[in-house]
């Protein structure tokens, strides 16, 4: 059974890859550029000193944001990480600011001495301490939709598994339903032989523990597929043959394009079962069986015809019976709710009843 889950998310970027990652150097980049923007029309030095500055002091905010997202490890209860960083990056802005200034471009005299320079050291601070915090809260902001659109998809992937690991359950125990009650039908039909000391009681269990040798290791299969499941009812249908030679026959056609597509375990063996023990076993004359498969378009058609005592004479009107009504809620879990298949018993003129199982076409294993 295919159900759909959400991909997983990628691993988190860890240490200077983190801290420096492409996404936040590309906004302090731009950042500087806007900045740069208000400050050159009175700047007196080239555009690309301008520019190189406010960057530096871009970078040096970018790292005490990233340092501070980890360090110290724990925080007191009335200190919020993201105020620890949005103050680291406050206090960083003028530190960096006169490393640019005293170390960077050293000069005679030095800059708190220059009017001009000094304006430019004043400058470059006011826009820091401006649009650095702002931008320490915006990407505060963006770390906590990010991890809680982290913890909704891992808790969405933590529900999806758990939803599929309960369908399986779940159709185990109706699949487990169905199974015991074809073997004891089965085992039953032999002893009835035994019992009654017929001759053809020896073979009747050769076939069937050749069948079962067959057919036990494929109950368990999750997928099967329509031409696996018609040995299965050929097989099934040769032991019943053998039972009541003189009151069965039996048929099977299907489309070539049909054998190939997926059809669960036991479905086409249930519907062949419920027709021989509802309609041709009350029957005195016993009847015929007719197993059709074919594609209808986008759709998987199953049939099962038979010539037994009519819905009608087994009290089977108006109701699928425990049998298929358990098939219908097998398939609704694996084909994804009961709208995608069909499940279906009418009466047949002049006497019998046909068992349809309409599902969607599907290669073995597709989804």
């Amino acid at each position: 059974m295919a159900i759909a889950t959400p991909s997983a998310p990628p691993p988190p970027r860890r240490g200077l890859a983190r801290v420096f990652a492409p996404r936040r150097l590309a906004a302090v980049a731009i950042a500087a550029a806007v900045v740069s923007l208000f400050i050159w029309p009175g700047w007196q030095s080239r555009y690309v000193i301008l520019y190189g500055r406010l960057l530096f002091v871009g970078l040096w905010m970018l790292l005490s944001f990233g340092v501070l997202e980890v360090w110290p490890a724990r925080l007191p209860r009335w200190l919020a990480r993201w105020g620890l960083q949005v103050m680291g990056v406050a206090a960083t802005v003028p530190f960096a600011a006169i490393t640019v200034y005293a170390f960077m471009t050293p000069s005679d005299p030095p800059f708190w001495e220059d009017t001009l320079r000094l304006t430019g050291f004043g400058l470059l601070n006011l826009f820091g301490l401006l649009v650095g915090p702002w931008m320490a809260v915006s990407a505060v902001f963006r770390q906590i939709t990010g991890a809680a659109e982290h913890q909704a998809l891992t808790f969405e992937l933590t529900r999806s598994e758990l939803e599929r690991k309960a369908a399986d359950s779940q159709l185990r125990l109706l699949q487990a339903r169905v199974e015991p009650h074809f073997l004891f039908n089965t085992l039953a039909n032999v002893r009835e032989l035994v019992d009654a000391g017929s001759p053809q009681a020896s073979p009747v269990l050769a076939s069937l523990i050749a069948y079962l040798r067959a057919a036990v290791p494929r109950l368990e299969e999750a997928t099967s597929t329509v031409e696996r499941e018609l040995e299965l009812v050929r097989a099934y249908l040769e032991v019943m043959q053998m039972r009541m030679p003189d009151r069965l026959q039996y048929v099977i056609v299907a489309d070539d394009a049909a054998r190939a597509l997926a059809c669960p375990p036991t479905t086409l063996l249930t519907l062949v079962e419920n027709a021989v023990r509802h309609g041709i076993d009350p029957s005195e004359d016993g009847g015929r069986i007719e197993v059709r498969a074919s594609v209808r378009g986008e759709r998987l058609l199953a049939q099962v015809l038979d010539t037994g005592v009519g819905l009608a004479a087994s009290g089977r009107a108006g109701s699928l019976g425990t049998g298929l009504t358990t098939l219908r809620e097998r398939l609704a879990l694996t084909f994804g709710g009961a709208e995608n298949v069909r499940v279906t018993l009418v009466a047949v003129e002049p006497r019998g009843t046909c068992a349809e199982v309409e599902l969607p076409a599907r290669r073995d294993g597709g989804a």
